[in-house]
C-alpha cells in the first residue's frame, strides 16, 4: 500500500541514514516512493546483501510502527515490508546509470 508519503517518507530517509552510520555502509542514491524504496548502497564486502536487507527492512519496519501505530492497520497483514526485494551489483560504469534512474523516479510518478 502507499504509505510512505505525507511525511513519512521523510521520516524513513532519516531512519536509513541513521542505519547507514550505525552500520557503516553509505547510501549513494535514496528515493522513498509512496510503496516502495530505492537504494545505491556501498557496504563492505564482510556484509552479506540479505543480511544487509534484513537489517534495513526489519528496523526500519520496527521504528516505523513504533512512531506510527496506525500503520499496522492500513497494511495487509500488519507487514511494511513483503519478503521480496530485488539486489544487484554495479560496476564504476553501471553505477551512473543506477544513479540516474533512483533519482528520476520522484519525478516519473508525477
Amino acid at each position: 500500500k502507499k504509505v510512505l508519503k505525507d511525511g513519512i517518507d521523510v521520516e524513513c530517509k532519516e531512519m536509513l541514514e541513521s542505519l547507514a552510520q550505525e552500520y557503516k555502509f553509505q547510501i549513494l542514491a535514496m528515493e522513498v516512493m509512496p510503496d516502495h524504496i530505492h537504494l545505491l548502497v556501498d557496504c563492505r564486502p564482510q556484509f552479506y546483501i540479505s543480511d544487509m536487507i534484513k537489517i534495513m527492512k526489519g528496523n526500519l519496519a520496527r521504528q516505523m510502527f513504533l512512531l506510527y501505530p496506525e500503520l499496522k492497520k492500513e497494511l495487509w497483514g500488519g507487514h511494511l515490508w513483503n519478503p521480496s526485494y530485488c539486489a544487484v551489483t554495479v560496476s564504476d560504469r553501471s553505477r551512473e546509470q543506477v544513479l540516474a534512474y533512483i533519482e528520476g523516479q520522484k519525478e516519473k510518478s508525477r
